[in-house]
């Protein structure tokens, strides 16, 4: 999704990225060098491990690992069978690049806590799926490394899409089929890889067992907070990939990342929540700290709205692109998202009232009706949006705009936004649209000329360069090209509304 090479940093000693000061790829030797050789645990005492230091999924989750250990262990026990530990590097949130920094210079150290979790469990194959084809060159190229011992391991390329990483469709495309979900609610420490318990979890907290096993509890809790120890990784801005403790101030980490809270900040990516400016200023780096503030830090994307962009235009583009992800296999996913992309546009182009209860009755539609968390998260950004940029989603909706361009300030692939559907007509009666028509207003009218640009043959400009008219009738078919007008005018001189 994100093809950018990111930008790493750490605040404080490295752990994660420890001896990338020296080398551009950690190395089998330059990885022992720095670390050491990993330990031999079994499940029980990986377990406690996990437990001590609090170890949680960081891949958007948060569920507890040792619980998830523990669960495939029993499944195991019971069925009597071969296990498998599969490590999701799939990373397809556009605004994540930290799993990519890990798996692109430090891959070691997440094959050290694969391997680790395997030989724990007697788990026979290891499997780590990514989606980018420098990422599986680098972790083929530490796997050959290692030679054959012990598990077998190797890596998978997988679509790139939003939903590859979801448990199911990261074990099917493993398997040699489609990367979707299965829409079907399967615990992988039942039957994951090949019907067989699989240990399931993401690349940074393999990283984290890893360190964990050499540093010992206490001395993976000497960093960051006591409620929950050890370091993070943060992609801020969808470019810096960012080590840091837990418990330090966000703005700081903003700062150090060249940038600030701006209009609000994206906490947990486009499944995620945004805070306002103000609750960014006072949270710190840690689950309970932004939980506090109302957001999750997820899969630790934290993505500040710069001042200078509209925050009505770029939800409509992330809604717009979280529907083009969909797998397409449940009613609310297939059906429900592109709709309330639409009625979002709709409010952003000066839809009123009716365009903002659209919107929400969409929403409502979709909560807690798909057969995976992606419609549930979709409506959770835009539900967020509309609390916190409420008076410009009124100002779109009811008014004139914001004022703002959109600059495309929150990250998406470039060849993958999809264009604006065309809106069907829905015929469900005969219904009479009120007549409507475009003001100018003088007292803000500077004379740019864009208006004209954009609406040839509706409104003219006078020898002077001003429209030549301050009513002019929009008809039906020239509607969104008007409403398009009055975003972009630069003066916020124009307005459509019915006609008398």
């Amino acid at each position: 999704m994100n093809r950018s090479v990111p930008r790493l940093a750490a605040v404080g000693p490295p752990r994660l990225l420890a001896g990338l000061d020296e080398t551009a790829w950690m190395d089998r030797t330059a990885h022992l060098a720095v670390h050491g050789p990993a330990p031999g645990l079994s499940t029980g005492e990986l377990a406690e491990l996990a437990d001590d230091i609090g170890l949680r999924g960081r891949g958007g989750a948060g569920f507890p690992f040792a619980r998830k250990l523990r669960a495939v262990a029993d499944a195991l026990g019971r069925k009597g069978t071969g296990g498998a530990v599969v490590v999701n590097g799939s990373e397809g949130e556009p605004g994540c690049l930290k799993d990519t920094a890990l798996l692109l210079y430090v891959p070691h150290l997440v094959l050290d806590g694969a391997l680790l979790a395997a030989r724990a469990l007697g788990a026979h194959e290891v499997v780590v799926g990514v989606t980018r084809a420098d990422v599986r060159a680098s972790v083929g190229r530490a796997i050959a490394e290692r030679g054959t011992t012990g598990p077998a391991t190797g890596v998978t390329l997988l679509p790139e899409r939003f939903v590859t990483g979801e448990s199911t469709a990261l074990v099917r495309g493993i398997e040699g089929g489609p990367a979707l979900p299965s829409g079907r609610r399967i615990r992988t420490s039942e039957s994951g890889l090949g019907g067989a318990p699989t240990l399931l979890s993401n690349t940074e907290t393999f990283a984290q067992l890893a360190l964990a096993a050499r540093l010992g509890a206490a001395g993976y809790s000497a960093a960051g907070l006591p409620t929950e120890p050890g370091t993070v990784m943060l992609t801020v801005a969808g470019t810096h990939a960012v080590e840091t403790p837990t418990g330090l101030p966000l703005p700081y980490i903003l700062e150090l990342c060249g940038t600030a809270p701006g209009q609000g900040v994206l906490v947990g990516g486009y499944h995620g929540t945004w805070l306002p400016p103000g609750a960014v200023r006072s949270a710190t780096v840690s689950r309970d700290s932004l939980a506090a503030a109302g957001g999750d830090l997820g899969a630790g994307a934290v993505l500040p709205l710069p001042e200078t962009t509209c925050p009505v235009g770029e939800t409509v583009r992330v809604a717009r692109w979280l529907a083009a992800q969909s797998a397409g296999q449940c009613g609310p996913c297939a059906l429900a998202l592109r709709p309330l992309a639409d009625a979002l546009d709709d409010a952003a182009g000066g839809g009123g009232q009716r365009a903002l209860d659209a919107v929400r009755a969409r929403m409502s539609a979709v909560e807690r009706r798909g057969a995976c968390g992606h419609p549930d998260g979709s409506t959770r950004f835009v539900s967020s949006a509309l609390a916190v940029f409420a008076e410009e989603f009124a100002a779109h909706a009811l008014g004139h705009g914001c004022g703002r361009p959109v600059l495309g300030a929150l990250p998406l692939p470039a060849e993958e936004r999809p264009p604006a559907a065309p809106r069907p007509f829905a015929a469900t009666g005969a219904v009479r649209l009120p007549r409507e028509q475009l003001l100018v207003d003088w007292t803000l009218c500077r004379g740019h000329g864009l208006c004209a640009d954009l609406l040839p043959g509706l409104l003219r400009l006078g020898p002077d360069g001003y429209p030549e008219r301050a009513v002019i009738p929009v008809p039906a078919r020239m509607r969104p090209r008007a409403l398009r007008a009055v975003r972009r005018c630069p003066a916020l001189a124009l307005r459509v509304e019915a006609a008398g």
